[in-house]
């Protein structure tokens, strides 16, 4: 659980059957582009999540505030998923995928405070050394989020499915971000 300005996140496994049709709601809709599932049907969310839960080394998590589904979120092993032969993965490694529930009525600061929760849930498991993403080279925002949070980029790799932006977090890179983002939010806050 996560307490913010914004409310309380709580993060729970996610349901493939039961959550399916929520989630075929948000990756199929145009903002979700770079999950790669827009043309997906029901049945095939359905389908990739039953595979996800069945899977030792790939999670899918539904992220809640104050008890309302607002955010997908992803880990799997480097080593086993996703990664596999594009970087030499260290102990202690979490890949991470996060998708926050389109809207339209944007709220200023929210996908932040939700990446901010991925990383703290992802953090609280003391095996978990350096989060590891690798989105698609061209979606700037989630490069911007990422860098926000304490990831730094490493290169560019190719993947199957796209040209993605290997980076690398670690609970310390992490920690330091989230000092900074709280000093600034406050020196501005005094200067309101």
């Amino acid at each position: 659980m996560t307490a913010t300005d914004i409310g309380t996140f709580t993060i729970r496994a996610l349901d493939p059957l039961q959550d399916a049709e929520l989630l075929h709601s948000w990756v199929t809709h145009p903002k979700s582009a770079f999950w790669m599932m827009q043309d997906a049907r029901l049945q095939d969310v359905e389908r990739e999540y039953m595979a996800i839960a069945a899977a030792e080394h790939h999670h899918a998590f539904l992220g809640l505030l104050d008890g309302e589904p607002v955010f997908l979120m992803e880990s799997y092993d480097p080593r086993y998923v996703e990664l596999v032969g594009l970087y030499e993965p260290e102990p202690g490694d979490v890949g991470m995928h996060f998708l926050v529930a389109p809207t339209d009525t944007p709220v200023h600061g929210f996908t932040r405070a939700v990446i901010t929760a991925v990383m703290a849930e992802l953090f609280a498991d003391p095996a978990t050394h350096r989060v590891v993403v690798e989105p698609d080279v061209r979606n700037k925002a989630v490069h911007a989020l990422n860098e926000a949070v304490g990831f730094v980029p490493e290169r560019e790799i190719d993947k199957p499915e796209k040209r993605a932006l290997l980076s690398f977090c670690t609970r310390e890179q992490f920690d330091v971000a989230i000092r900074e983002d709280a000093a600034i939010r406050e020196v501005r806050s005094m200067a309101k």
